[in-house]
């Protein structure tokens, strides 16, 4: 099985790419996990760039998603909402048919963030009828936390 792990942040040290290593590193052996962190790669959503005009980083980005299983995402929470580029690179997908049918989970890195999460649900539930809001890891951490792989793996 191959998963494509999305990280909701485009922070160098953030906490929820960190928790998707993590996951990654400690998955079976018969389950395959990319990691996608560019999110801030992708330009502003816009309809009038679908069909021949798509750039190539989203065409790369929808690959991803099309040669994957299913989804793992992992987001922060930005002044009580879902952040931006996440949003955007969810945008990019709505009109496609890479999403359509793709079993879709959550993990999240903060002791906070269910406004966040309420959103991001109500977005994953109309792009994916895959999506299910009982899968889900809660990594308590607290925002000045030094984080590593082999600190979340303690957890």
């Amino acid at each position: 099985m191959r998963l494509i792990a999305i990280s909701g942040s485009t922070r160098k040290q953030s906490t929820n790419t960190t928790l998707l290593r993590a996951i990654k590193s400690t998955a079976q052996s018969d389950l395959e996990i990319g990691i996608y962190n560019a999110i801030d790669q992708l330009p502003i959503f816009n309809q009038d760039l679908e069909g021949d005009k798509t750039p190539e980083s989203v065409l790369e980005f929808c690959r991803k998603i099309e040669e994957s299983d299913g989804i793992l995402i992992s987001c922060p929470e930005y002044v009580r909402a879902l952040p931006g580029g996440l949003k955007n690179a969810i945008d990019w997908l709505v009109s496609r048919q890479e999403i359509v049918g793709k079993p879709i989970a959550l993990a999240h890195a903060s002791h906070r963030g269910d406004d966040m999460l309420t959103s991001l649900r109500i977005v994953l539930a109309t792009v994916s009828e895959k999506f299910s809001m009982d899968i889900f890891l809660r990594i308590p951490l607290q925002p000045t936390a030094c984080i590593t792989v082999e600190s979340v793996l303690e957890i």
